[in-house]
């Protein structure tokens, strides 16, 4: 089920409603039903999937508490095996396929595999993130197994997340989906803000950008350096205005039922550094990625080269999380390369130059090129795309014969929503909101409704993260 639907409009004021009309000893059922229903409506058959991660994670969690020395270890590997190898069936079986097709002629191999017909359950890596941070924290002790398999189950399911995360550990969401919540003025209105501020991120500058950076990507060679610069620009922010609306929505709608879901977004664009970026962009992935990968290589205890090496892999990985393409892979390392590079600059440039207010402004726009150029190869088909992409941006080229045409609605859109980004500096636009005058609120209410209404896409576009 989209969060950009009516059929989302109309679910979650009913979810709301039985949750507070339940006893709290009950609400566990609604959630899981609800969560069921809201995942099963992508693809039905799917869900099982989750309720086999569910289970098997469910259990490994109590073998593990319950288990002594070696044993331990080998339930943890058995969860870790099974969550990582119905990842990699789904999402990576054919791109393995093809990469023995491409590889089997150099070593004299004749046979072809053919792809499989395999549909990639929507969020499956963030459930299995998920769900795997769980059973790594009972192995380490600082979490205690859940009992309660319909608890366990809507950490997992939990449908504001389950899509496209953040991605929580259960000291967080799974403890709260155990207290008894109230209804609140304060959940609600916040809740409400946040959804409404979510949608018009999505889909009046999201969905308003999508169709301009289709049009250059399907035929770079085309257009002029200029249109170029414009679509990958376009792109940056479209892929931002996507995945940042998807979570706030997240936010807003577990806010209404009293869960605090963790911020996944602090203005990445703002950053003055790639290591800044990186502590703003998707931060429950970073710090996962942060704490079960790269701290279990040493983290930055070790010397020097291993570290380097280890920021590189740990970088790689994590564009390989993102997709079962060469594309995603380049993306990961490029961002590892400029990660090293921003921490040794910024290493031997003294404390007072970093304090000077150009400095900070110079750093933020530099920041922000680098992150342009580098999306070019998230969102590009393959790497042929993504040298054309680079390619045009930098020569007008010969065949080059279009310009790219920007009507003034993605314009007036994208005015208001910086408007709005630079006013929540530091904050959140619920808190933000909530600070105000009641006539300047409804002011804002009225100005995002009326853009939702009039300028919202015209097409709608699926959430970027959801092929994740």
């Amino acid at each position: 089920m989209l969060f950009n639907s009516l059929q989302f409009i109309f679910f979650l004021p009913v979810v709301v409603l039985l949750y507070y009309l339940l006893a709290h000893k009950y609400r566990w059922i609604l959630l899981f039903i609800a969560s069921s229903y809201f995942y099963s409506v992508f693809y039905f058959p799917y869900v099982f999937v989750l309720y086999a991660v569910i289970i098997i994670d469910y259990v490994c969690g109590l073998l593990i508490e319950r288990s002594e020395g070696r044993k331990r270890w080998w339930w943890l590997v058995i969860s870790i095996i099974s969550n990582i190898g119905l990842l990699s069936y789904f999402k990576y079986t054919n791109f393995f396929i093809d990469i023995f097709n491409e590889t089997a002629p150099f070593v004299h191999i004749s046979k072809h595999i053919k792809n499989l017909d395999i549909i990639l359950p929507i969020g499956l890596s963030f459930h299995t993130f998920q769900s795997l941070s769980y059973t790594i924290e009972v192995y380490r002790k600082k979490q205690k197994a859940e009992k309660h398999i319909g608890y366990f189950a809507n950490y997992v399911l939990f449908f504001p997340q389950m899509v496209a995360g953040p991605i929580e550990r259960y000291e967080r969401l799974g403890n709260e989906l155990r207290i008894s919540q109230r209804l609140s003025y304060e959940n609600f209105s916040h809740g409400l803000r946040l959804v409404l501020y979510g949608l018009f991120v999505k889909m009046c500058i999201a969905d308003n950008l999508a169709p301009m950076v289709d049009e250059v990507y399907q035929a770079p060679e085309s257009y002029y350096s200029s249109s170029v610069w414009m679509a990958m620009i376009a792109f940056a922010i479209q892929i931002y205005a996507d995945f940042y609306g998807y979570s706030t929505v997240a936010l807003g709608a577990a806010r209404m039922l009293g869960i605090h879901l963790m911020d996944n977004f602090k203005q990445p664009y703002f950053a003055l550094g790639i290591q800044d970026f990186w502590k703003r962009w998707h931060i429950s992935l970073s710090t996962w990625f942060r704490d079960y990968v790269f701290f279990s290589m040493g983290g930055s205890r070790v010397k020097t080269f291993r570290w380097i090496i280890n920021v590189l892999f740990l970088f790689a990985v994590s564009g390989f999380w993102h997709g079962a393409n060469y594309t995603f892979i380049v993306w990961g390392i490029l961002h590892g390369i400029a990660y090293l590079l921003d921490k040794g600059v910024s290493n031997i440039i003294p404390t007072q130059i970093k304090q000077l207010k150009l400095f900070s402004i110079i750093s933020m726009l530099v920041t922000f090129a680098v992150v342009v150029i580098i999306w070019v190869f998230f969102r590009a088909k393959d790497l042929t795309c993504s040298l054309a992409i680079l390619k045009q941006s930098m020569s007008y080229g010969i065949e080059a014969n279009k310009h790219l045409q920007v009507s003034c609605i993605p314009l007036s859109m994208l005015a208001i929503f910086v408007s709005l980004e630079l006013a929540i500096i530091n904050t959140r636009f619920d808190n933000w909101l909530a600070s105000k005058q009641i006539s300047f609120r409804w002011a804002i209410y009225s100005v995002l409704i009326l853009c939702l209404l009039l300028f919202s896409g015209i097409k709608s576009f699926p959430f970027i993260y959801f092929q994740f």
